[in-house]
């Protein structure tokens, strides 16, 4: 639900193009290389989504900005508390140049 609740928040915001996935094979949209791919900056909520990557596609680990967020998995999607930690991290790291 973090990631989905990202989407929901900065898809009509100007200074990105968003698109959300998941690493288990249940999401519904799951991380594949094209969307990898595509992306300038990657964005994960934990580690563990950060160390995924690496596992997996380590050609795009190697090349691409992979911003960790640090969010565990404790909120519903759209939690007013999820949505304020995401906009207070996204303009933390985005001010800082990290995305």
């Amino acid at each position: 639900m973090r990631s989905a609740t990202a989407h929901e928040i900065f898809k009509t915001d100007e200074r990105f193009e968003v698109s959300s996935a998941g690493t288990h094979k249940s999401a519904r949209n799951v991380i594949s290389l094209s969307l990898l791919e595509w992306a300038d900056s990657i964005v994960v909520m934990e580690k563990y989504h950060r160390n995924y990557i690496r596992k997996n596609f380590p050609d795009i680990y190697k090349i691409k900005k992979i911003v960790c967020l640090y969010i565990p998995d404790e909120y519903d999607y759209m939690q007013p508390e999820l949505v304020h930690l995401l906009q207070e991290k996204f303009e933390s790291v985005h001010t800082r140049g990290l995305l």
